[in-house]
């Protein structure tokens, strides 16, 4: 017999913070899908291991905290460096919510006690002196204290609700309130280094934070003058998204890509507040324009070729299409790629979009993993598809010879968000987002206790099950994401086949769940092969690739001399015969044996996110072809 698959609409009311910290009646519409609490996923193996790296390596022994607070001590000698703190707060809030790491929470909070006692005379926390506030020479004060506004508003909800800490996020605030705004105060789109000021409209999503957390009309009332302030200098970014004008020529054609999607992420807060349908069809409008112009293979973007060499692959421009262009040199800077990762999650849970969580999959497998250094110190500024694939070379500061950039502060909080997303719960059960294995904690549509596992080693295997295990037995919906790259999955609950599976989707299996019930996927992960896409320069048209499952595959100049050789993949209908072999390096997680034709006969590829090219080695994943 088959499994009738229903899916009931969800009007689930959890925040992103615990509930006992939320203010009432500040939120005028529920999120579909909402983040497990802390602790109620842990990740067995893959991922957690990448996790459990970068926070003993990462945030607990190379940040210099310490030198991070001193730039509001005494101000710092570039722009925007006030940034850091805040962002090292918020990944080490982040990574404590999932892994509650006692020393961790130990550092965190000495940095903030550290920062707290920070203040200017005027009582607000900025790297400039009064009177050079509100950023008078430009350099960035309103970008470096949304973060620390960050920084507060996390360590907060995350590590403790401390009330000196709440205190210090609501005076940070309030100073910006009295100085930014309409005459005679300074007008938010004339403050900012860049020629749009767009940076330092991301205050919108702290704003809102603070709003959700005490309730406040005051700071809301801050967030409708952003709002109504467009998002950047010379044009309207809001009314450009509802408008489906091309991210790259968004922001009067200064489309910076992180700081773009840093004010659309406070936008998705704006619209929980005020539920204006409005504002969901440009958040939508958004996603939908950036998954189809600007995400590459590897799900991260931002290219230097062709519209803005200048900017050093930090600006949309239609990096789908030009990801093969040969003149690019510059591509997918990682704040990038973490912040797109934050702003699908977003999408996600105020829409249930499948969509959204096969970005996030498609950027964690090969573009995040993919930036992270093997040593687990640091992240990539940017990543290339073919030759230099990682550099550290960015914005940033060295501090005693160690390279700090903002990437390497936001990667961390990316990988953070990995277990954020894993499994969420909606109105009517447990939704399962990625399969890694892991021990999951949920909620059945009555409240009660569902504990799940998952296992089979997944992307490594094909094969997954998932155990369902509720306190008693009841009736309740689970949502498993089939991924819109597995064309032909197969699902059995207790050895009985489960029909309407269709890619791209949810299924939804509404049963009385007992103990042991146990859920077995079975995912297409055929090698497939992939034409280049066409963009401004012909050059990049003769170009293919190569993917198994989620996971895009590379020649490594570690293992392959010939690495960026002329080769014809052989394939039928698309379809690669891919033979997985042992790893030829350590540090490789899958290795394949991938049919050419001609003498060769085969060529090595290995996931994208191994190839290790910090040693000065190179990298192909778009192949030439003859």
């Amino acid at each position: 017999m088959n499994l009738k698959n229903i899916c009931l609409s969800s009007a689930a009311a959890l925040l992103f913070f615990p509930s006992f910290l939320t203010a009432q009646n500040v939120r005028k519409t529920a999120d579909v899908f909402n983040p497990l609490p802390p602790g109620q996923v842990k990740l067995n193996g893959g991922f957690d291991k990448d996790i459990a790296l970068c926070n003993e390596v990462w945030q607990k022994e190379t940040l210099p905290y310490e030198k991070l607070v001193q730039f509001f001590r005494t101000g710092r000698p570039q722009f925007a460096l006030g940034e850091m703190w805040g962002k090292a707060v918020r990944s080490g809030s982040m990574l404590y919510r999932y892994n509650h790491d006692p020393e961790l929470k130990a550092i965190l909070r000495r940095t903030m006690d550290d920062f707290l006692t920070t203040a200017r005379p005027n009582g607000l926390f900025s790297c400039l002196p009064p009177e050079m506030q509100p950023d008078k020479n430009n350099t960035g004060d309103m970008w470096e204290r949304a973060y620390t506004l960050r920084g507060l508003t996390y360590y907060y909800t995350e590590i403790e609700a401390d009330p000196r800490v709440m205190e210090a996020m609501k005076t940070q605030a309030q100073g910006i309130i009295d100085q930014v705004g309409p005459a005679p105060k300074v007008d938010i789109n004339t403050m900012g280094w860049s020629r749009n000021k767009i940076e330092s409209n991301s205050l919108l999503e702290p704003f809102m934070t603070v709003y959700f957390l005490t309730g406040e009309k005051r700071f809301l009332e801050f967030a409708d003058y952003l709002v109504e302030s467009g998002g950047c200098h010379g044009s309207n970014l809001f009314q450009e998204a509802i408008d489906n004008v091309y991210p790259r020529a968004m922001g009067n054609v200064y489309p910076k890509a992180y700081e773009m999607l840093a004010v659309f992420e406070g936008l998705a807060e704006y619209y929980r507040a005020t539920g204006e349908a409005k504002w969901l069809k440009s958040l939508t409008n958004m996603f939908h324009n950036v998954w189809d112009r600007e995400i590459t293979i590897i799900g991260n973007a931002g290219a230097d070729q062709p519209y803005f060499p200048h900017w050093r692959g930090e600006a949309w421009s239609d990096t789908r299409f030009e990801q093969t262009n040969p003149n690019q040199t510059r591509m997918m800077e990682t704040c990038i790629g973490v912040t797109w990762m934050k702003f699908c999650s977003q999408i996600l849970r105020l829409t249930g979009d499948p969509l959204a969580m096969d970005a996030i999959e498609r950027y964690i497998y090969n573009g995040l993993i993919g930036a992270m250094k093997h040593t687990g110190d640091g992240f990539s500024y940017c990543n290339l598809l073919n030759g230099s694939k990682t550099t550290n070379e960015g914005w940033g500061w060295k501090f005693d010879g160690l390279p700090v950039t903002c990437c390497n502060l936001n990667g961390p909080t990316g990988l953070a968000y990995i277990p954020f997303i894993a499994a969420m719960q909606a109105k009517e059960g447990p939704v399962i987002n990625l399969y890694n294995d892991a021990s999951i904690t949920a909620s059945s549509a009555a409240g009660n206790k569902v504990t799940m596992e998952i296992t089979g080693g997944f992307p490594w295997n094909g094969e997954v099950t998932v155990s369902v295990n509720p306190s008693k037995k009841e009736k309740f919906t689970v949502r498993f994401r089939i991924p819109a790259w597995s064309e032909d999955t197969r699902v059995t609950v207790n050895g009985t086949q489960v029909s309407a599976v269709k890619a791209g989707e949810y299924l939804c299996i509404r049963r009385a769940w007992k103990e042991g019930d146990k859920v077995v996927l079975s995912f297409d992960m055929k090698g497939r092969l992939h034409d280049a896409p066409h963009g401004s320069n012909p050059a990049g048209d003769s170009f293919q690739a190569v993917t198994y499952g989620p996971i895009v595959l590379s020649r490594d100049e570690n293992t392959d001399s010939g690495y960026k050789g002329t080769v014809k993949v052989a394939a039928k209908d698309g379809i690669v015969a891919l033979e997985k072999v042992s790893p030829l390096l350590p540090s490789t997680r899958l290795q394949f044996r991938v049919p050419v034709e001609g003498p060769e006969g085969s060529i090595m590829m290995c996931d994208y996110a191994s190839v290790d090219n910090w040693n000065g080695t190179h990298i192909c994943t778009w192949l030439p072809t003859r």
